[in-house]
């Protein structure tokens, strides 16, 4: 029962990623941002007209829209060219850096992710792992479905005998907000085929993350 919940789990999060991919966002909206932003100086007791504040709202709409570039984007189009190899070891590509968005505070969370795979056949430019965690790190999401989106993306997409993905992230509603913990960090994973399954080759990709670590 329990392997059920997860697959369904899984089911659910990979739908969740293909409807941001195959429906990419639309042009930003910057003059309602900038009326958005005009609203809240305001509400908070400040003047948006005062010479500090001026062009806060253009700003704000120009940092909106490079934050959540990834509405916009595909992160499947950076997996489709692969090159045949007779590779069947673990390819691993660790502290990726990134910034997200946190959709329950709009307050980033910034961090690095390690991506692993075991090729069935085929093999993808390393620099691609990269690309797809930027744009998929590019959206307003919990850092639970940003490892899992990653996870079931690089599987589908591979077709690889398992994929391992590592999220290592501090938060900024945990850091400047509510409980204020700076040094605090979040740490979650998602294991697919082979990773999940064996649990050697599972202990052998955590090893090659952490195994270096002092």
């Amino acid at each position: 029962m329990e392997r059920l919940a997860t697959d369904e789990s899984s089911r659910q999060h990979q739908e969740i990623m293909n409807q941001a991919d195959k429906q990419p966002g639309g042009a930003v909206d910057h003059a309602r941002i900038e009326a958005a932003v005009r609203e809240i100086l305001a509400a908070v007791g400040e003047d948006p007209d005062r010479e500090g504040l001026r062009e806060t709202p253009a700003r704000v709409a120009r940092m909106y829209a490079e934050l959540f570039g990834g509405l916009r984007q595909d992160a499947r189009e950076h997996l489709q060219k692969c090159f045949t190899e007779k590779y069947d070891e673990i390819v691993l590509v660790k502290d990726i850096s990134f910034n997200s968005m946190c959709e329950h505070h709009l307050l980033p969370f910034i961090g690095r992710a390690h991506v692993a795979y075991l090729p069935r056949g085929k093999v993808v430019g390393l620099s691609k792992i990269a690309r797809v965690v930027e744009v998929v790190a590019r959206r307003p999401q919990v850092q639970e479905r940003m490892t899992e989106s990653i996870a079931d993306l690089m599987m589908s997409e591979l077709d690889a005998k398992g994929v391992a993905v590592v999220i290592e992230a501090s938060h900024s509603c945990m850091v400047i907000r509510g409980i204020r913990k700076p040094g605090s960090e979040c740490v979650t994973s998602a294991m697919r085929g082979t990773f999940r399954d064996n649990l050697s080759t599972r202990s052998e990709v955590m090893t090659l993350i952490y195994g270096g670590r002092k």
